[in-house]
């Protein structure tokens, strides 16, 4: 593997640790895929640092978790703002 796929790597994962981020806010963080963190985080740190993957791995898990809960305050929000529009 590269140096710099493994710096990358290294980089997203503990992006993620610190800043509880997801993967959608570390992939344009780092101005790459959703795919690309994903991969990183599962199968080319886990070749690098296995502690690190596991702790970014829960970070994410938890983030997968919430998820349908942000969503559904992002749609609550969403139409909070557009009816107080009209009024």
């Amino acid at each position: 593997m590269k140096d710099y796929i493994e710096e990358r790597a290294i980089g997203i994962a503990n992006y993620i640790i610190e800043n509880n981020a997801t993967v959608r806010q570390t992939a344009k963080a780092f101005g790459v895929s959703k795919s690309t963190v994903h991969k990183d985080v599962t199968d080319r740190l886990s070749q690098i640092n296995p502690a690190l993957a596991k702790e970014a791995r829960c970070v994410l898990d938890v983030n997968k978790s919430e998820r349908h809960i942000r969503g559904g305050m992002a749609t609550k929000e969403k139409y909070l703002h557009k009816h107080m529009r009209y009024m």
